[in-house]
């Protein structure tokens, strides 16, 4: 799949550049929203945290699970022991939806992170009005102007940033930029092909003090204990999970209680 990312990325782009509606009135508007829940204090916790993701398709399997119910699936995943959820809302390439945000986090009082491609300011308010307690900023998706300036927002919003990199170059990129919470994808989103020794190579830069996630092409427990071992604070979820038969009994044989 060639550059997955630039085409998910110049959709955002031509919407972001569509969008005139006035930026100070947003911003405004999502500071007088209630407090986000505690999305990184929730992933600090001994032992490795899971965030669950609630994803209806992907560009590279297609459906996935399309006519899952939000509400239930967050049920079912806060049973589970997970920490937090992860919410798709990008409907072009995701079949996900700012709806399925909302519901998955009126079901539970888990921290709930919009997983969504942010190119512009508006985006980041936009997390703040439909509910979400944290958004994800893809280095590889934005220059270090864009990144500085949507992170500080985030934090002025009081959502919590998780700062996605693939590589130590995005790495020290995220660093300068003030990322407190840091995700190392294994998946490449430009080609889609996953790369398991990936998070351990990135891992092993990070500075004391980040809280580190890592995401995609975790299948079982002994990825997740592999990814325990290299140090990570917590894992992200999705494919294994959604596309189990009993979502929260899969959450459950990543991480076995102590």
């Amino acid at each position: 799949m060639a550059d997955v990312l630039e085409r998910i990325l110049d959709a955002h782009r031509r919407a972001a550049a569509a969008d005139h509606r006035p930026l100070d009135a947003l911003v405004a508007e999502a500071a007088t929203r209630p407090a986000p829940r505690p999305f990184r204090a929730a992933l600090e916790v001994p032992g490795l945290s899971v965030v669950a993701e609630i994803k209806r398709r992907s560009p590279s399997r297609g459906d996935l699970a399309s006519g899952l119910v939000a509400g239930v699936l967050a049920k079912s995943y806060a049973a589970g022991g997970a920490a937090g959820l992860s919410v798709l809302t990008d409907a072009e390439f995701f079949g996900g939806s700012a709806a399925d945000l909302a519901e998955a986090r009126a079901a539970c009082e888990l921290p709930v992170l919009r997983k969504d491609f942010t190119v512009s300011e508006r985006d980041v308010c936009d997390a703040r009005l439909i509910g979400a307690d944290a958004l994800l900023l893809i280095v590889a998706g934005l220059d270090d102007r864009e990144l500085a300036v949507l992170h500080r927002l985030a934090e002025e919003l009081s959502l919590a940033a998780l700062v996605e990199v693939h590589d130590e170059r995005e790495l020290d990129r995220a660093l300068v930029a003030g990322a407190t919470l840091v995700g190392v994808n294994q998946r490449d989103l430009r080609t889609f092909e996953v790369d398991r020794e990936r998070a351990e190579r990135v891992r092993a830069r990070v500075p004391a003090g980040v809280v580190t996630v890592a995401e995609s092409g975790i299948r079982d427990g002994a990825d997740a204990a592999r990814l325990a071992s290299a140090g990570y604070d917590a894992i992200l979820v999705g494919e294994t999970l959604v596309t189990a038969a009993d979502p929260g009994a899969a959450l459950r044989s990543l991480v076995p209680s102590p």
